[in-house]
C-alpha cells in the first residue's frame, strides 16, 4: 500500500500510526493543515508498536490502587486506551476519504485531544516512581475497530462506544484514586472524563448525520460483531454526562436494561 502524499494530514495520520518510535507516538509533530487531493482509501491492518511497549494478548486485572505501583499500572493501561483511540482516529482519515471534511477534521481534533491525555497519564505515571514501557500493554481496540465497515460503523464504536464508556470508568477510577488518597490523579481522571464529552457528542452528531437519527437498535446494529452494549457501558451509567453529550433518555434506558440474549433467555416471564 502506497503511503500518502508528503506534507498532508493523511501522512501524517499514516506515520503516526505507523512509528515504532515511541516519543513519536506520545509526541508527535505538529500535522499539517493541507489534506491530499483525490485521497483514497487506506486501511491499515496494525499499528507499529514501540519497543518499549510489550503486547500481550491476556488484559491486565489491575488491583491494589491504594500502593503506587498499583495506580501506575492503572494509568498505563488508561495511557495505553488513549494511544488506540488517537491511533484509530488517524486510521478512520486514512479509512474513510469520502466522508465529509468536517467529520475528517473531527477526527484529526480527537486524536490530538488523545495524545495530549496521553501525556497526562505519563507525567501521571513518572510522578508515581515509575516510567511508560514498565507494565505489559494490549491491543484490544485495534483487533475490533478495524472489522469497521463505514463512517456510521467507526462512530458507533468509538463515539457511542468506548469513549462513552469511558464516562464511567473515568468517574470511578477518580473515586478510588481519591479514595487511595491520591488527589493529583483523581483530578487527571476527571479532566479527561470531562473532555471526553466532547468526543461522545462528535459521535452522536456523526450517527445521526449517517443514519438519520440516534436509535438504540440502529446503533447495536452498526456494531461490528461480536461486540455488543455489554462493552459500551460502565455502571452506573454517567446519565448527566451522557445527555450533555446529546444521548437520550430512551436510549440510555435501553442501554441501561440491555442484557446479553442467553441471560434476557433466563429471565422470568421472556
Amino acid at each position: 500500500m502506497e503511503a500518502p502524499e508528503a506534507g498532508t494530514v493523511e501522512r501524517w495520520a499514516w506515520d503516526y500510526v505507523s512509528t515504532m518510535r515511541l516519543a513519536a507516538k506520545l509526541d508527535p509533530e505538529p500535522p499539517p493543515r493541507r489534506w491530499e487531493e483525490g485521497a483514497r482509501s487506506r486501511r491499515l491492518d496494525a499499528p507499529g508498536r514501540p519497543p518499549e511497549l510489550v503486547v500481550t494478548a491476556r488484559a491486565d486485572k489491575t488491583r491494589g490502587l491504594g500502593a503506587p505501583s498499583g495506580r501506575a499500572r492503572a494509568l498505563h493501561t488508561f495511557l495505553h486506551h488513549e494511544l488506540q483511540a488517537a491511533e484509530l482516529m488517524a486510521w478512520a482519515i486514512l479509512a474513510f476519504p469520502d466522508a465529509p471534511p468536517e467529520f475528517r477534521e473531527g477526527l484529526l481534533r480527537i486524536a490530538l485531544d488523545e495524545i495530549r491525555h496521553m501525556r497526562l497519564y505519563a507525567e501521571q505515571i513518572e510522578r508515581l516512581g515509575h516510567r511508560v514501557g514498565e507494565f505489559p500493554v494490549r491491543d484490544w481496540f485495534w483487533t475490533r475497530v478495524p472489522t469497521c465497515r463505514d463512517p456510521a460503523s467507526f462512530v458507533a464504536v468509538m463515539g457511542l462506544g468506548l469513549e462513552s464508556a469511558n464516562l464511567e470508568h473515568t468517574a470511578t477510577f477518580a473515586a478510588r484514586f481519591r479514595e487511595a488518597g491520591d488527589e493529583e490523579g483523581a483530578r487527571v481522571q476527571e479532566l479527561v472524563g470531562l473532555e471526553e464529552i466532547a468526543h461522545v457528542r462528535f459521535g452522536v452528531r456523526w450517527f445521526e448525520h449517517f443514519t438519520g437519527g440516534l436509535d438504540f437498535d440502529a446503533w447495536t446494529r452498526a456494531l461490528p460483531a461480536p461486540l455488543t452494549p455489554l462493552l459500551m457501558r460502565g455502571r452506573p451509567l454517567r446519565r448527566d454526562a451522557r445527555r450533555r453529550a446529546g444521548q437520550s433518555e430512551r436510549f440510555l434506558d435501553e442501554l441501561d436494561a440491555w442484557q446479553p440474549e442467553a441471560i434476557a433467555r433466563e429471565q422470568p416471564g421472556s
